[in-house]
């Protein structure tokens, strides 16, 4: 699914921010991506959905190189990705439903489907309850879940989730897993950057450190 090839990102004038990256990503993985702030966790996610570029190096998403892709090409293989963001990048003047409807309503699906997947959605993010409210009156706790609705909505092939659970309690978090175990489960790809142990501690999933955006480790599940 992911082939990352010696990728290195170097932001102006001159903050290196990942070096010689190498590693593939299996179709059906999930995969968690671990370090301190400023390790190069969000910047490898913004690479893998072609809101960055590389300085060098090759990535290939799908057997495509997503960083050489432009147009239509591109448009396509992002309909095939959902993002849940960091700083969340919501529709802060529409409600939680029409937020999460919009990655459906732009592949054209029918609005009974997008209604239910809508409510089946907010349901297992206990949300039931904000489906008409502004997604702006949200708090940070509640926009984070509508943002990773919002992402795994249309089904994409690959979800890449960046620190899905910073603002959540430990209730809230099991929920957030259950629904990306759902995902991986039904054939979905996932990369989640994370600071929060508890979500991997136990896996058996590989999971990869970066420190001062380079590997330092890839261990088959931190108990493996």
């Amino acid at each position: 699914m992911i082939e990352l090839i010696k990728v290195s990102k170097t932001y102006p004038p001159d903050v290196t921010a990942l070096t010689d990256i190498s590693v593939t990503i299996g179709r059906g993985e999930m995969f968690f991506l671990i370090g301190m702030s400023g390790a190069g966790k969000t910047t490898l996610l913004k690479l893998l959905c072609s809101m960055e570029t590389p300085t060098n190096g090759l990535i290939e998403v799908t057997g495509k190189p997503i960083h050489k892709l432009k147009g239509t090409a591109l448009a396509r293989l992002r309909q095939k990705i959902g993002v849940a963001y960091q700083d969340f990048k919501l529709l802060t003047d529409r409600t939680a439903a029409e937020n999460i409807a919009i990655s459906m309503e732009v592949s054209y699906k029918k609005p009974q489907i997008i209604r239910k997947r809508v409510v089946d959605l907010l349901e297992q993010l206990d949300l039931s309850d904000k489906h008409n409210t502004i997604t702006g009156e949200l708090s940070r706790g509640e926009q984070q879940r509508v943002t990773l609705a919002r992402a795994v909505a249309n089904s994409p092939a690959l979800i890449l989730v960046d620190e899905p659970t910073g603002n959540l309690d430990a209730t809230t978090t099991e929920r957030v897993m259950k629904l990306l175990n759902k995902c991986n489960s039904s054939g979905a790809t996932i990369v989640i950057a994370t600071h929060d142990d508890s979500i991997y501690r136990d896996t058996t999933h590989r999971v990869m450190e970066l420190r001062k955006g380079r590997i330092h480790a890839v261990n088959g599940g931190m108990n493996a």
